[in-house]
């Protein structure tokens, strides 16, 4: 019997034909835009209060994923700006984001604390940079199976991340 069989025995079973939040084993994303792993260095600042430096680790167009050294509130307002190699030059993206979360890291990662921000504003161009930078990377993740190999563009999208060698 396949899971979602299960499920909907289960729920007539209890007399109940609508599924509740906590019952079954799939999990939904609540994001509005997918994430792309990014590793890059950013600058940043609490209140326009010294710049200190930390890692975005992923980001979307509505936000990133950080590790900062420093314990910030929820609720704070971060100027952040992430460089980013262009060509033979670096480049950045400069936003103001929102700390919406936060915890500590794990041990196996260097900087203490770890974050979720969402953007709140851009400067001029800089939306465009980071629509972008997602997009190159988006390709070049699509591009590899998940041995890094190359993979035809000819296929679609849903069978190169599941492209499995033969032996």
């Amino acid at each position: 019997m396949s899971p979602q069989e299960y499920l909907t025995s289960l729920r007539k079973k209890r007399g109940r034909g609508i599924s509740q939040s906590k019952e079954g084993i799939f999990i939904v994303e609540r994001r509005k835009h997918p994430r792309f792993r990014i590793d890059l260095p950013l600058d940043y600042s609490v209140e326009s209060v010294g710049r200190q430096g930390g890692v975005a680790a992923n980001a979307s167009k509505s936000g990133l994923l950080v590790y900062l050294p420093e314990a910030i509130f929820v609720g704070s307002l971060l100027k952040v700006e992430v460089l980013f190699a262009k060509g033979s030059g670096l480049s950045s993206i400069s936003a103001t984001a929102k700390v919406v979360w936060s915890d500590l890291a794990p041990e196996e990662i260097s900087g203490g604390y770890r974050y979720g921000l969402r953007f709140e504003s851009f400067q001029e161009g800089d939306f465009l940079k980071l629509r972008k930078l997602l997009t190159e990377v988006g390709d070049r993740h699509v591009d590899e199976d998940l041995w890094g190999r190359s993979v035809s563009r000819h296929q679609p999208s849903s069978l190169r991340a599941l492209r499995i060698p033969r032996r």
